[in-house]
């Protein structure tokens, strides 16, 4: 069995990106559903189409703008992912998870990666920011993880250690953040699901048992690609849908529900992601 992609083809997409701008990015953002607009905020900005890429997929979520945006934020040089790559498209975890080694392969060192998420905690608001400490894998312990098959021991050992895949310092800058500008922030456990469905009152009733406090179709396989390659990592879920728990209720979420609260949500991270950057920035 042979990796789904080699060095040589992460290296390709590199060297594409670089040929493509005259920045050098030092932090990579992954920007989940109805987020996309906080790459608005992007100065001299390079619009690269992820179609243009040497190997990259494409993004077919109608809310993701399918491209990279380089340039500055907030004083600091980023590669932010207007959209991202889901597992449920049909696509391999190789796939989801190329863009994380290509910006590792840029020379990036720092991830923040975002997504929309249903509040499973019954205390979390549709509205809410959450840190998150923690994830359960469910389909990477199932078999569905793009580490399986050889290593690439150019970004990362045989078996990573995963209790500390986000980078403590940064969840206490975001703390750190969220308190100087009056940002209420949560912090909790992420459960990882593959979708493309919203869970069953019992799935979600399952996953309060298990200790999680939001819920989603993204993000953990980035994580552990990115804690792979020794990546720093810090994921905020936005709270876009209460979890719905109880049999035959009359409402559902929906994905029109989820775009809806991004328009609430977005001004708020954008509030919270300037200020992580501009701290962030000091080390650069």
């Amino acid at each position: 069995m042979q990796p789904e992609f080699t060095l040589e083809q992460y290296d390709e997409a590199a060297n594409f990106i670089r040929s493509r701008t005259r920045h050098q990015p030092v932090i990579g953002l992954v920007l989940g559903s109805g987020l996309g607009p906080l790459a608005g905020q992007i100065e001299q900005a390079t619009l690269i189409p992820y179609g243009e890429i040497p190997h990259f997929p494409i993004s077919t979520v109608a809310s993701h703008a399918g491209r990279l945006v380089i340039g500055m934020l907030s004083g600091v040089c980023v590669c932010a992912m207007q959209g991202r790559f889901h597992f449920y498209e049909g696509y391999s975890m190789g796939q989801v998870t190329l863009p994380i080694r290509v910006m590792a392969r840029l020379g990036i060192k720092t991830i923040i990666l975002t997504n929309a998420a249903g509040g499973v905690n019954p205390d979390f608001e549709v509205g809410d920011l959450m840190v998150m400490d923690d994830h359960i894998n469910f389909l990477g312990m199932a078999g569905q993880n793009p580490l399986m098959g050889p290593n690439l021991e150019t970004f990362g050992p045989r078996f990573p250690a995963m209790n500390r895949t986000y980078t403590r310092h940064l969840r206490q800058l975001a703390d750190a953040v969220a308190t100087e500008q009056a940002i209420p922030l949560r912090h909790g456990v992420y459960l990882g699901l593959s979708g493309p469905f919203f869970e069953t009152p019992a799935e979600i009733r399952m996953a309060r048992i298990l200790g999680a406090d939001a819920v989603g179709m993204s993000t953990v396989n980035e994580a552990l690609v990115a804690r792979h390659a020794e990546l720093e990592v810090l994921a905020i879920s936005t709270i876009t849908n209460r979890c719905i728990d109880v049999l035959d209720s009359d409402t559902e979420p929906t994905h029109e529900e989820v775009m809806e609260a991004g328009k609430v949500i977005v001004p708020r991270l954008t509030k919270l992601m300037l200020g992580l950057l501009e701290k962030l920035g000091k080390k650069f």
